[in-house]
């Protein structure tokens, strides 16, 4: 009977084995051919030439790699030259399709129905989440825009000046006070977010607002890299910095609901506040995920903007004396317009009259855009340009194809503000993209503007700067910054 039993137990292991093999294999090659399937360009499509480079990973890698850089135009240019200005590659998770030149922004930003949509690719949408103003389409994108612009919108912002000079006042004291020298990058983050924090969110200076300021800078990092969920990768870190946004902008929008319910907050005094009290067309609120995922976007829309190209114009004000006296004449105008009035406080008229600033901003902009570009997402078939755009791809547009462009801006690697002088003019149609075009344009354009030139305005008139690393380099993270953070020695001026 042993013997039976012994040999039933041998037989049953030797069976068990090759099962076992066979499984394992069986696993292998429907993995493998999940990959082929996914990775592998559809064919009965007439694609773009290009690389989708290795399985999931893609060209990502050299993506960032030139980002880090600051080589992504010759990343870009690279391609151009080997697969023409329309060419497929696969970044961050996803295929794409890129497409450069005036054509290619009009197709994708003119609002017509060409079967693409404003979806991010799958890091991105982790980091602002499933129900960001960016992944939404149709009613529920111009319902959550709409809010959103009632605190942006020119006529909202004008009414806001006042305010948000006091608050750009009073954190330059705060920061500067004392100092020969500071880290500008770092200083225009902080005040930039408390302005933001402040004007459209109501929430007071503080520890808290410094911790998420940290968050946020740690989230923005991992939207655009490889989303491997791994322990210590770039992505993990952004997704838990994520986590603690959401958690500490939860207890915000409860205590804000608590305050609204009995009155003694007004529903329409600031964003948070305005997203709580909005219905949709069935009578029903916006869940608290709604509300705090678009309070995320809103925030990395409108905050990192203005403190990319506040660090831009510094940098450059400190190396191109002819444009900073230029700059400094102006603001020294405006400074007597200011006190002309008595109140020491900046308006919507005094910040009208920046006209050369806001021209010098905007040329940094072309030469250097804060947002390279971005991507959209084909929700059906879709073609351009001959070449057919299947659904679910992602569709990149990217700035430096027509900024610097020389059939577009002549001389484009020339420093020129006066191209700006008469954009409606000088400027074609869906060739300058430092905000987007069209019907999905920045909605916070207006406001990153106000606040650029205030901070530059109280800065210049208060102290000149000259840089502490002699060429300091840009690198992209996925926003253009000063490598080191711009320190800078700091003088005051003169008051007589």
């Amino acid at each position: 009977m042993e013997v039976l039993l012994s040999s039933l137990e041998e037989s049953s292991f030797e069976w068990k084995l090759p099962l076992i093999s066979t499984i394992l294999v069986t696993l292998i090659a429907l993995l493998a051919g999940s990959i082929k399937l996914k990775f592998s360009p559809p064919v009965d499509k007439k694609l773009p030439s290009g690389s989708l480079g290795f399985p999931f990973i893609g060209e990502t890698i050299s993506f960032l790699r030139a980002q880090r850089q600051d080589k992504t135009v010759e990343w870009i240019e690279s391609r151009i030259a080997k697969y023409g200005p329309v060419f497929k590659t696969s970044l961050m998770g996803s295929k794409v399709v890129v497409l450069t030149g005036q054509a290619g922004n009009r197709f994708l930003f003119s609002g017509s129905d060409n079967g693409i949509l404003s979806n991010q690719p799958m890091s991105v949408a982790k980091i602002l989440g499933k129900h960001s103003i960016f992944e939404l389409a149709g009613t529920r994108h111009k319902l959550v825009r709409g809010a959103i612009m009632n605190f942006l919108k020119p006529e909202s912002i004008q009414r806001s000046v006042s305010r948000m000079d006091s608050v750009v006042q009073q954190q330059l004291f705060q920061e500067l006070e004392g100092k020969d020298s500071v880290q500008m990058v770092g200083l225009m983050k902080k005040i930039t977010f408390k302005v933001t924090c402040s004007l459209l969110f109501g929430l007071p200076d503080g520890k808290e607002t410094e911790e998420l300021l940290e968050d946020f800078t740690t989230a923005l990092k991992g939207a655009w890299t490889v989303p491997w969920d791994l322990p210590g990768t770039v992505f993990r870190k952004a997704l838990q910095a994520r986590g603690r946004i959401c958690k500490q902008l939860a207890e915000l929008v409860r205590e804000r609901k608590a305050k609204i319910e009995e009155g003694r907050v007004d529903s329409h005094e600031d964003i948070i506040s305005s997203l709580i009290t909005l219905r949709q067309e069935n009578g029903q609120p916006l869940s608290e995920e709604e509300i705090i995922d678009n309070l995320i976007s809103v925030v990395i829309a409108s905050h990192d903007t203005s403190t990319v190209l506040l660090g831009l114009l510094i940098r450059h004000l400190a190396r191109d004396t002819e444009v900073c006296k230029k700059v400094l004449e102006e603001q020294k105008q405006v400074a007597k317009a200011k006190e002309g009035k008595g109140n020491g406080k900046l308006t919507w008229g005094e910040v009208q009259m920046m006209k050369y600033t806001w021209r010098v901003a905007q040329e940094l902009m072309r030469m250097t855009p804060p947002v390279l570009g971005n991507f959209k997402c084909a929700w059906r078939d879709t073609t351009f340009g001959g070449f057919d755009i299947p659904k679910g791809w992602q569709v990149f547009w990217v700035a430096p194809g027509t900024h610097m462009d020389k059939k577009v801006f002549e001389e484009p690697e020339k420093f020129d503000p006066s191209r700006f002088e008469n954009p409606s003019t000088s400027v074609p149609p869906y060739a300058y993209l430092a905000f987007g075009a069209g019907p999905r344009a920045c909605p916070g354009a207006d406001f990153s503007r106000v606040e650029v030139l205030l901070m530059i305005h109280n800065l210049i008139t208060k102290y000149h700067w000259a840089e502490m690393i002699i060429d300091e380099p840009i690198v992209r993270e996925p926003m253009p910054y000063p490598a080191m953070g711009l320190p800078v020695k700091l003088y005051q001026r003169s008051t007589t």
